[in-house]
């Protein structure tokens, strides 16, 4: 009886140590802020959170300051799977999937609650899986605020104050057309350059959520609150990262990434807040005339409604969930 009840534990214990352990899955989440930068603070809360709920069997790293690349650079690397996850604005998205697109329409939300309703509903889950096709899937959304103007010499505050300025801008069509519809001259540069631009005179000014205050307001005179777009940033994901995980893992992913989007609402408008009792110097302008802003971007609706259906129809639906 004791020789058996060995033989039964050796066998036991062989069969164990051949069941290798659930490897754990490294990912590296890359994007281009600084560590005290709010997206920073909280995509590392994201990924202690999603360590824990997993027991360690997933583990990301938070990769800051550009130090793999550009935005654009990053996600063709996550397209390719060199780079499992990066946080890109949708503007940059617009390039790979034109539905994007939609997000960048000028005035396309009424207000924060709408576009709030918007990105945590199924217009953006819709959205996400436009990509897929290219190697990557968005996963959650962050708020960047309203993009506004902003100048070294100039209030806007209506859009004849943007006749003749050289405006900064993101590398996006919808941005270059926006532009042209409100009579200011879109110049496209990178972020990095923008201080230097100003300095310079190379641009006169540029368009950006307040939080810019942070790294420009030595070279900006005002700021102006016309809210012209609410372009959120999204949280991608590799498409064969996605796939290699369990059902399990994927729910907490997911779970935890709804927790993220919701915790930073609030955390970026502290931020917000924050930035703007530090930026000395700098003039608030808010009696901007905001429906004069709309009105010269009429043309910008009926020409996405003649050349980009697609496009169109999601503006559409973005226009009647605000209803």
């Amino acid at each position: 009886m004791k020789k058996t009840l060995c033989v039964l534990f050796a066998a036991v214990l062989l069969l164990a140590v051949s069941i290798p352990a659930m490897a754990a899955t490294n990912m590296k989440l890359a994007h281009n802020l600084a560590e005290d930068h709010a997206v920073h603070i909280q995509l590392t809360a994201f990924a202690d959170a999603v360590r824990e709920k997993t027991g360690g069997e997933i583990n990301i790293e938070v990769v800051p300051n550009g130090t793999l690349g550009s935005e654009g650079a990053v996600l063709e690397q996550v397209g390719y799977g060199m780079v499992e996850m990066t946080k890109v604005s949708a503007a940059t998205l617009g390039n790979f999937a034109s539905e994007w697109n939609a997000l960048s329409v000028p005035y396309v939300f009424n207000d924060q609650e709408h576009y709030y309703n918007v990105m945590d509903g199924e217009i953006a889950k819709d959205l996400y899986l436009t990509t897929e096709d290219q190697g990557f899937i968005g996963l959650f959304w962050l708020d960047s605020g309203a993009r506004s103007f902003y100048t070294k010499d100039k209030a806007i505050r209506t859009p004849a104050d943007l006749a003749g300025l050289k405006i900064r801008t993101m590398d996006s069509q919808m941005a270059i057309d926006m532009m042209a519809a409100m009579g200011g001259s879109a110049t496209v540069m990178s972020y990095s350059e923008i201080y230097t631009g100003m300095q310079q005179g190379v641009i006169d000014g540029a368009e950006n959520n307040v939080t810019a205050m942070r790294d420009h307001k030595d070279v900006t005179k005002y700021y102006c609150f016309d809210a012209h777009t609410r372009i959120p940033d999204i949280v991608v994901i590799s498409t064969d990262t996605w796939n290699s995980l369990t059902e399990e893992q994927q729910q907490i992913m997911m779970e935890c990434a709804a927790a993220a989007s919701d915790e930073y609402k609030a955390r970026w408008t502290a931020f917000e807040e924050e930035v703007m009792a530090a930026a000395d110097g700098v003039e608030f302008i808010r009696d901007v005339d905001i429906p004069a802003f709309q009105a010269a971007c009429a043309g910008i609706y009926e020409n996405l409604k003649n050349t980009d259906p697609t496009v169109y129809s999601i503006v559409e639906k973005i226009q009647e969930a605000g209803k």
